[in-house]
């Protein structure tokens, strides 16, 4: 289930909103929305899109659109889609009420707390994945969710991983390179079998 949320300007990680949790929550998620400020201090312009960021026994996932970042801590069961599927609605609703004041200069942080209402509403909807609405946004062909970077809390905080799209391509680019260089291995190896295999296969027959 989607645990909390919050919205921040990338260009300098100001909270714009966050949804009100009860003490519980905000007990049991302190660390982890720490954890969500560092994220948007890492952002920037050119940090992926959509990603998805491991830690403990939950997972960040985040979207940027118009130079907002909408971020949900969720428990690692919740799926995906559905995750991201919120986080759109959001963007959606935010960019339509507040889309235009959010580089005012001057402007406070979590200057737009009212949006709080409408999170709580969209939370409520996708809360349980087994109603017909979830049902249905799991079976629509959305953006492929797999192909979404993933990272790990910790590569980001202590090994100093980066958000930024140049890195997820160059990963990307290293595997494939793996990918080709071991498939031409395959192909030569299957060219000397087709060139030197039966004759060793008569010669071992011959001396059997």
């Amino acid at each position: 289930m989607v645990k909390t949320t919050m919205v921040a300007r990338v260009s300098d990680g100001l909270p714009l909103a966050a949804s009100m949790d009860d003490e519980q929550s905000e007990t049991e998620l302190s660390e982890y929305k720490g954890q969500a400020k560092t994220i948007f201090r890492r952002l920037n312009l050119n940090s992926e899109p959509r990603c998805s960021i491991e830690s403990g026994n939950y997972i960040f996932h985040y979207i940027i659109e118009n130079g907002v970042c909408y971020l949900c801590i969720c428990e690692k069961s919740y799926p995906r889609k559905l995750a991201f599927s919120y986080l759109e609605e959001l963007a959606k609703e935010f960019n339509l009420s507040y889309g235009n004041e959010v580089d005012k200069p001057g402007l406070r942080p979590y200057a737009f707390v009212k949006f709080d209402t409408f999170m709580q509403k969209t939370k409520r909807i996708y809360q349980d994945t087994r109603t017909q609405h979830n049902l249905t946004k799991l079976n629509e062909d959305l953006q492929d969710v797999t192909r979404i970077m993933t990272k790990n809390m910790e590569d980001l905080l202590w090994r100093g991983d980066s958000l930024d799209r140049m890195s997820h391509i160059s990963g990307e680019l290293k595997d494939s390179a793996k990918l080709f260089k071991d498939k031409a291995r395959d192909l030569n190896l299957q060219a000397l079998y087709r060139k030197y295999g039966p004759p060793a296969i008569v010669i071992l027959i011959l001396f059997s």
